[in-house]
């Protein structure tokens, strides 16, 4: 009798693990397949013509639907307010997302993520964007929602170097409303080189890491069910 409670519990537990890493495997190709959308759905997009800068979101809702458009605005760039968002990678580097606001005729801004810059290591607080023309630009990029935020070490949330950025803190900084999205510029035409780095992530970019941990999950449960054959049903019947 113990020996079948002994069997009943090896055998639960095998099930257990089994289930539980087929379950991460199936969530794996999950992510993977939602990834895939989401940059199905921005190529899409992207593939319009590009926003008008006068139909630029003033609001959360036409925000969302605008979110990846192509979109080229006009305006002064708010230099003085130029921040610089800590810990954020790019090719696999840590360094800062350089925003800046700038402000729109009509006397709104918008806040431009403007490029990355590689962190000194031997003071981080040695970091500075080029310096920015004083008169009107053109800014060529798509529309994104605000910096994403991080999780905050207890950075300054305030001053030049901070860990995130909330945009309604952030307006009464600059001193004027600011449209419930972000900017983030690409390179082109109307972006003169400036040493800043606009490799920006995609959200398929990493899918195939989905799929090599789905993989592995799969494999582990393979394993699991192999050990517990091999052991409890083969190897019980080759002995007798």
């Amino acid at each position: 009798m113990a020996l079948n409670a002994r069997s009943l519990v090896v055998l639960l537990a095998a099930l257990l693990g089994a289930g539980l890493t087929a379950r991460l495997g199936v969530w794996q190709l999950d992510r993977a397949a939602q990834k895939t959308a989401l940059q199905q759905t921005l190529d899409s997009r992207q593939a319009l013509a590009p926003l008008p800068a006068l139909a630029l979101a003033t609001d959360a809702a036409q925000a969302a639907a605008q979110q990846d458009r192509r979109i080229v605005v006009t305006g002064r760039w708010l230099a003085d307010h130029t921040v610089y968002l800590d810990n954020r990678q790019m090719d696999a580097r840590e360094g800062f997302y350089v925003v800046t606001p700038l402000l729109l005729a009509d006397g709104s801004a918008v806040a431009v993520q403007r490029g990355w810059l590689p962190r000194n290591f031997l003071d981080r607080t040695q970091v500075s964007a080029p310096a920015l023309p004083a008169g009107p630009v053109q800014v060529a990029g798509r529309i994104a929602p605000p910096p994403g935020r991080l999780y905050d070490f207890g950075g300054a949330p305030t001053g030049p170097i901070r860990q995130n950025l909330d945009l309604g803190a952030f307006a009464v900084e600059v001193g004027h409303a600011l449209r419930p999205l972000s900017i983030v510029q690409l390179d082109g035409p109307l972006t003169p080189p400036d040493g800043l780095l606009r490799h920006w992530p995609h959200p398929a970019a990493d899918v195939q890491r989905n799929y090599g941990y789905a993989f592995q999950w799969f494999a582990m449960a393979t394993l699991i069910l192999g050990l517990y054959a091999w052991f409890q049903l083969i190897r019980p019947r080759i002995r007798r």
